[in-house]
């Protein structure tokens, strides 16, 4: 494993590597990891010849300093996972390294960035799209992996993409949940014993959601979920959406031939926890 600060140093060493006809995969990741990262970096491994685990808290995809601030750091742990991964090369870059100067480059997403956590939170995925650009610049993928997790960003990935005309295959991997249903997450760590015990409430709304299709229209769940949210006084449901996953449009009617997705977003004390869920 080789830990790299500097994009010319990486760019380099993966030169070289390219020419020699390696494939390529990338993970982009902002570190506290767990096992949801672990399981993309096994992922990449078997499916390229080369890895790069990318650990960078990504400023100008934060709208709240204090969850910029707030956001766990491990940097120690996560080395020391990836050794155990045998990961091959890892780029821990400063700040200054990937925004040297004001970063000012605007993304045309179109409707993707202006609903659910687009709506919630103005400016991230323009955010997400300026920090994954610049990885896509210095490593020159042959693969990016990302978690369906965060459902949303990878719908933005997959577009951004498709505008820049770049080859990279953009592979979705599953979400990796605890043993009672929660999704793993960094903020997770962040939950108190009492909000832990709280939280795998998410993920049985979300089954029972899907069951209610049987009977209910989109509309009616939405209207059920949200009913259910309402009984629990320390959880407060930012929105639930049912989507359709290449423009995010709301899906009005289950007869409609598109692949449908459950997204949600609730703050659980001090923190934010999303989820999403396949709703064929």
């Amino acid at each position: 494993m080789i830990v790299y600060r500097t994009k010319s140093d990486l760019s380099g060493h993966l030169e070289s590597l390219r020419n020699s006809g390696k494939t390529i995969g990338l993970v982009p990741t902002m570190g506290a990891l767990h096992r949801g990262h672990t399981s993309l970096v096994e992922q990449a491994t078997k499916e390229n010849d080369v890895v790069v685990v990318t650990v960078f808290v990504n400023p100008t995809q934060f709208n709240d300093a204090s969850d910029l601030e707030n956001y766990p750091r491990t940097l120690d742990a996560d080395l020391q996972m990836l050794q155990e991964l045998k990961a091959d090369l890892i780029f821990v870059p400063a700040v200054n390294e990937m925004y040297p100067e004001n970063e000012k480059r605007s993304f045309n997403l179109g409707n993707l960035d202006k609903v659910m956590e687009g709506k919630q939170r103005k400016g991230h995925f323009n955010g997400v799209a300026q920090i994954v650009t610049k990885f896509f610049e210095v490593v020159l993928p042959t693969c990016a992996y990302f978690g369906q997790k965060d459902f949303q960003q990878l719908v933005v990935i997959r577009r951004l993409v498709e505008l820049m005309n770049l080859d990279i295959a953009i592979v979705a991997c599953p979400i990796i949940r605890e043993p009672d249903g929660l999704a793993m997450s960094s903020r997770n760590v962040r939950l108190s014993s009492r909000e832990r015990k709280l939280a795998p409430f998410i993920y049985t709304t979300l089954n029972l959601a899907r069951e209610k299709r049987i009977s209910l229209s989109p509309e009616e769940v939405k209207l059920w979920v949200t009913a259910r949210f309402e009984t629990q006084s320390e959880m407060d449901l930012e929105y639930f959406e049912i989507v359709e996953d290449k423009d995010l449009r709301p899906v009005m009617d289950w007869e409609e031939k598109v692949n449908k997705v459950g997204c949600l977003a609730v703050n659980l004390g001090r923190v934010r926890l999303i989820d999403n869920m396949n709703f064929d």
